[in-house]
């Protein structure tokens, strides 16, 4: 295995069941916001995420997002769905995953991260040592750095989606 594989690849977040996780020991999810839980940037919600996040609540599992963004956009939006929350995670380094596990008081060994890239989300994640759930992302960004690493993840995923 790679540093740019992730452990599954699932086309949406709301595809991530309960059996899944059950069955794979996960017990904390990190949560990815850009192309995870909304549009880059974006408010919205992404179809099914407010019955979703309920569904994994009511089964014991812990949620915590987890973003590369400032504090003025991730903690409304952290918020809005009733979940604690880390700024500037600063993926793929570590430091961000290492501060959301503390915060939970959850285990590395039961912890993964949902989101919708290899570079940040599945890379630290593998640099941390936790697992990775890459997502479809919501819709493809308009920058051209995105547009660049896109190409790239396309290549390393080879259809998987």
């Amino acid at each position: 295995m790679s540093l740019f594989s992730s452990t599954a690849v699932f086309r949406r977040i709301t595809d991530i069941d309960i059996k899944y996780l059950n069955d794979n020991n996960i017990k904390t999810l990190l949560l990815d916001v850009d192309n995870t839980l909304s549009t880059h940037h974006g408010t919205v919600l992404v179809e099914g995420l407010t019955e979703w996040l309920k569904l994994m609540q009511d089964n014991g599992i812990s949620l915590v997002v987890v973003s590369n963004s400032k504090d003025w956009r991730i903690k409304p939006f952290a918020e809005k769905i009733g979940l604690p929350y880390v700024s500037l995670a600063c993926k793929p380094l570590p430091n961000g995953y290492r501060k959301a596990v503390k915060m939970m008081n959850a285990d590395k060994k039961t912890t993964a991260i949902i989101g919708d890239q290899i570079f940040t989300d599945v890379l630290g994640a593998n640099l941390y040592g936790i697992r990775s759930l890459l997502v479809r992302p919501v819709k493809l960004e308009d920058g051209w750095s995105f547009k660049v690493r896109r190409y790239f993840e396309k290549k390393l995923l080879k259809d998987k989606f």
